[in-house]
């Protein structure tokens, strides 16, 4: 080692392998650019709505106000509103009062039968005393229908009705008097009833589903009828693809309405403007005759 330079080694004695370390880690070059930091997460109520989740929150209205928790009046607002939402967070305060609020978007899809605990709907009860009772349309089908008609008529009609559970046991008792049920075609529809001196007659029907509804006609009928059996071209099915094509119709009305609205107001801001400019055109012209007067 050279006493001249330091210590350091010189030309004739070359660095050891320590010394070589130490000056690889001095050519090191030194990264100051941040890490990449990942995208923030996109909240819940930030997503964007999908047409099947408006469909799904309507269907949820459309329930509500055939049980009367809604009036006309607030279900068209409502309605309004959800096929005007983007996002989610804009569907969810539409149901956030009504019970079917928390299956918004973990109900099915309209092929399948929807069936919880929710809230029990009371038994339904029809009694024709030399008069008629007449259940049908879009209604909730409790778990027991109890059907008394004496010198009188009843009719049950299921076609329309919503299932919140999938047995439904209808118990009739038809004397000098008749009860007839329809049901849709797709359901299951059994019986354990008997006629004296009358005709209790019921078209059992088992359904290809194994989850669809279920319903038991108990009962008897003395010197009366009582007649079950499916309405033909009357499924559930069917009627749900209606309620969707009512869906697609409104959000087209909607559409065609904003259409119109948006080429009016174009209209209206082209006649503003052209009323501007022939004021100025006036304005201008009253200013030169002035000026040449």
């Amino acid at each position: 080692m050279d006493a001249d330079n330091g210590g350091r080694p010189g030309p004739e004695n070359p660095p050891g392998p320590l010394q070589k370390q130490d000056q690889r880690q001095e050519r090191q070059p030194v990264n100051m650019t941040k890490p990449a930091s990942a995208p923030p997460a996109v909240a819940e109520g930030d997503i964007r709505a999908s047409d099947a989740d408006r469909d799904r929150v309507a269907e949820t209205l459309r329930e509500a106000l055939a049980e009367g928790r809604l009036d006309p009046e607030e279900h068209a607002e409502r309605i309004d509103t959800v096929y005007r939402a983007k996002t989610m967070g804009e569907l969810e305060p539409v149901v956030r009062d009504l019970p079917a609020a928390g299956a918004v978007r973990d109900r099915p899809g309209p092929d399948g039968y929807v069936y919880g605990p929710g809230a029990p709907v009371p038994d339904q009860n029809l009694v024709a005393i030399f008069s008629a009772s007449v259940r049908k349309g879009r209604w909730q089908a409790p778990a027991r229908i109890n059907a008394f008609a004496f010198f009188g008529t009843v009719e049950i009609d299921l076609t329309e009705a919503v299932f919140p559970q999938q047995q439904v046991q209808i118990n009739v008792t038809a004397v000098f008097g008749s009860v007839e049920i329809r049901v849709p075609e797709n359901i299951t529809l059994r019986s354990s009833g008997s006629g004296i001196l009358g005709n209790f007659e019921v078209e059992t029907h088992d359904a290809e589903d194994a989850n669809a509804p279920q319903i038991l006609v108990n009962g008897y009928a003395v010197l009366g009828s009582v007649e079950a059996k499916p309405k033909r071209g009357a499924w559930i099915r069917d009627l749900r693809d209606r309620l969707r094509d009512g869906h697609r119709e409104f959000r087209h009305e909607l559409r065609e309405e904003r259409r119109e609205r948006h080429h009016q107001l174009r209209q209206d801001r082209h006649e503003w403007h052209e009323r501007l400019r022939s004021e100025r055109r006036e304005r201008r012209d009253r200013f030169r005759k002035g000026m040449g007067g």
